[in-house]
């Protein structure tokens, strides 16, 4: 099996075989919580205005999406597994666009098969990725807008690779490091807890909670009904 390590919107754009494109802060995260919480579908979609246009086809679905961190206008919720928390996701559509982690999906145009990576259900990706036995694996790390790394990301793509590999990581450290970042320290700055609450940050570290993989499956340009698979 080669395992290559790729980033950003370019690295979906390069992406072979089965893809796994990763989004720790928060997307893929949130939609692993989403399915736990019993939400019936999610639909993926990279662009704002096909979001809206799906919420206007699917009455009752629950229309999530952020951009620069921040509640789209007129959606119910933003891109936060703890600010939905208290909602009843059973049975329900959700309709979900992101900064980074959607837009993935959409760029990933020459992926044999795509899986949605976070850290909360890594180890079941990987199970799920031994499962199909492919020949090349790219494990993309969306980063920040899918245009700058992070290392939350990356951390999840080499997590990922070291249990393909029989090998484990010192998560410990690992994470240390990860909330030691910018792009952890925002989520414990008083002044952002509207946009980027600290349980955020707890939620999207939990590794391996989950014991299912994320599948997308294309649907059309930047379209993709997501679906949870038990590992």
């Amino acid at each position: 099996m080669d395992i290559q390590i790729l980033e950003l919107l370019d690295g979906a754009r390069r992406a072979r075989g089965l893809t796994v494109v990763i989004d720790v802060f928060r997307a893929f995260s949130l939609e692993a919580w989403l399915f736990a919480r019993g939400a019936a579908a999610i639909f993926a979609v990279g662009a704002e205005a096909e979001a809206r246009r799906l919420k206007s086809e699917h009455p009752g679905s629950v229309l999530i999406g952020e951009r620069g961190g921040a509640i789209l206008p007129g959606f119910d919720f933003g891109n936060s597994p703890s600010q939905t928390r208290g909602t009843d996701f059973r049975g329900k559509t959700v309709i979900h666009t992101t900064s980074a982690g959607t837009q993935g999906l959409a760029a990933a145009s020459g992926a044999a098969e795509i899986v949605a990576g976070s850290l909360v259900n890594a180890a079941a990706t990987a199970r799920y990725i031994r499962s199909r036995d492919p020949g090349r694996v790219s494990l993309v790390a969306m980063g920040l807008a899918g245009v700058s790394g992070t290392p939350e990301d990356l951390l999840c793509a080499r997590y990922i690779a070291a249990r393909l590999k029989g090998e484990m990581l010192d998560m410990e450290r690992e994470l240390a490091a990860v909330r030691a970042d910018p792009e952890g320290q925002k989520f414990f700055d008083p002044a952002r807890q509207d946009v980027f609450p600290e349980d955020d940050f707890w939620m999207c570290v939990d590794a391996d909670r989950f014991d299912f993989a994320i599948r997308a499956q294309r649907l059309g340009d930047g379209l993709f009904r997501m679906s949870a698979l038990a590992c």
